[in-house]
């Protein structure tokens, strides 16, 4: 596993696209630090983004991989180029040729993505863990340490949206068209969804149904942190609403996403397989 991971980020990081790609996305996660200098002083208007409790534990982990998480299309186009190029230069023929079998050929890219998630995820951790220790009301180690399933949807959620991006880039061949395809699913996805509360179901069997999409069941892993927020929920109850949502990371939601990384692994190797290279 070694060896084939070896070869995989040799051949990344001798190719110039490829590794400002993957230096501007750790540069993107580390950015979020800005966020905490963000100030607005308009007279007797004092606004600190810091002060207003989203670096506050354990909140911060929710929010974080949630910002965080838009980021992985960097890497994305990193996965689908990688794909290309094997096609383009002809790589892939000769690492067959050299003794690499297909199934260990789609594992080194496979390991590839567990690679890029474990360290986008230790990463987010540790900026979090920073900031959160600079900023956070509430130092208490039963607090920091609270939440950290998100962290976990986190690392789920990039492996199964890489693991798409590498499908694609194995049945497409080329990164324009499978990021094409790729664009032209999710809004395929949404044509689906409206479709069938329009036509077919009642609209709530229709949001029941959508969870399953692949796209929507990586999005699902984490849900938006910010009605969780203090300050939108006090201005919230005073236009009289009352946001009392499910943010929680569910088992099922987990399952559902392993589910379609473990097809979309699968399907590029099947895919592999057939295909005379």
């Amino acid at each position: 596993m070694i060896r084939l991971l070896q070869i995989e980020f040799i051949k990344l990081w001798n190719n110039r696209a490829s590794k400002v790609l993957i230096i501007s996305y750790f540069v993107l996660l580390t950015s979020i630090a800005l966020v905490a200098a963000i100030k607005f002083d308009i007279g007797p208007i004092k606004f600190h983004l810091a002060e207003q409790g989203i670096f506050n534990f354990p909140y911060i982990w929710h929010f974080n991989t949630f910002i965080t998480a838009f980021f992985k299309l960097f890497l994305a186009i990193v996965i689908v180029s990688m794909m290309a190029n094997e096609y383009s230069n002809k790589t892939i023929k000769q690492n067959l040729i050299d003794g690499l079998s297909k199934k260990e050929f789609v594992l080194s890219k496979f390991l590839t993505v567990l690679s890029f998630s474990v360290i986008s995820t230790i990463f987010v951790f540790g900026i979090s863990m920073i900031l959160g220790l600079i900023y956070s009301d509430f130092n208490e180690v039963s607090i920091i340490f609270s939440d950290l399933e998100y962290l976990l949807a986190f690392f789920l959620k990039l492996v199964g949206f890489f693991s798409f991006c590498l499908f694609l880039g194995i049945m497409v061949k080329r990164s324009a068209f499978a990021l094409g395809f790729l664009i032209l699913w999710a809004i395929l996805e949404q044509l689906i969804f409206g479709l069938l509360g329009w036509k077919f179901v009642s609209w709530e069997i229709a949001n029941k149904i959508k969870d399953f999409f692949p796209l929507e069941s990586m999005a699902n892993l984490i849900e938006e942190p910010f009605t969780r927020l203090g300050a939108v929920k006090s201005v919230a109850k005073q236009i009289g609403e009352d946001f009392n949502f499910d943010y929680a990371v569910h088992w099922y939601e987990v399952l559902i996403v392993l589910v379609w990384t473990a097809i979309f692994v699968y399907s590029s190797y099947a895919l592999l397989k057939k295909r005379d290279l």
